[in-house]
């Protein structure tokens, strides 16, 4: 269930411009996480701001965990501030993160830009029960921005880079990586990114006959289920509603149930 708890910050740094890692001490949590799952973070060192910010859970320690986040607004820049020993509140751990099974032949991760974020403890993970590493696709607009890649190499993983611009790896989409890599039946694909990116990528697994399971990302004010800020448009009507909501039917979901055309965004492959 999750706790309310004071986590003293062990380290923080930032990795490329504008995006940082934050590991934080918190056993209660630790002891519970899952790969996927996320907390609500406190950055307030008052009443401003008011709301908590979710983080999903980068990797899960014995007693600790850490966060990957990208500086983008008031939130994440008082967020950068906390240095090692002061405490951090945090809520945790909510969602329900990703199904770990070993009778499929093939895990492939796809991250976009700070999507990335919750995948190192899903590799973890993955390579304990499975015995294997997955393959990894990162990608991002230019190569400062790419995160992660030794983090996965040293697990073991296969690791494959697309950039917008080429100055990394393949001059590419994270979808047109995939494709390349030949997912079929008895791959399971993860992703996360951007919505167009996980649109994408999760068309791509599914016309090749693979699974797909996308984490979602979504501004909200509880992380409990409560406020409905964090709904996105469903395939599926349960109980005469079309809305799934991020915090706690999710943030990962089959990628068949979300309603992806609701998006009104371009794609110029």
């Amino acid at each position: 269930m999750p706790h309310i708890v004071n986590c003293e910050v062990l380290t923080h740094r930032e990795l490329a411009p504008g995006q940082f890692r934050v590991a934080l001490q918190g056993p209660a949590i630790a002891s519970e996480a899952k790969a996927g799952q996320f907390g609500m973070i406190e950055v307030a060192r008052g009443y401003y701001p008011f709301l908590r910010r979710p983080m999903c859970f980068e990797r899960i320690l014995a007693d600790a965990f850490t966060v990957l986040y990208k500086l983008e607004g008031e939130g994440t820049r008082l967020l950068s501030a906390f240095l090692p020993g002061q405490m951090i509140s945090v809520q945790g751990p909510l969602g329900n993160g990703f199904p770990i099974e070993s009778n499929l032949t093939r895990h492939i991760i796809v991250a976009g830009g700070i999507g990335v974020a919750t995948f190192p403890g899903l590799a973890e993970a993955l390579i304990k029960v499975c015995d294997t590493a997955p393959e990894v696709v990162l990608a991002a607009r230019t190569k400062d921005l790419l995160l992660c890649e030794q983090d996965f190499r040293e697990m073991g993983c296969k690791v494959h880079l697309a950039t917008d611009d080429g100055s990394a790896g393949e001059k590419a989409y994270a979808s047109q990586v995939l494709e390349r890599l030949s997912p079929a039946p008895g791959t399971r694909v993860y992703a996360c990114g951007p919505m167009i990116m996980m649109r994408e990528t999760s068309r791509v697994a599914l016309e090749a006959g693979a699974e797909c399971l996308v984490s979602l990302e979504a501004q909200m004010a509880c992380g409990d289920g409560v406020c409905l800020g964090c709904v996105v448009e469903s395939k599926h009507e349960s109980e005469g509603e079309r809305m799934i909501r991020v915090c706690c039917d999710g943030p990962v979901f089959d990628a068949r149930m979300v309603d992806w055309e609701a998006h009104n965004f371009a794609y110029d492959p």
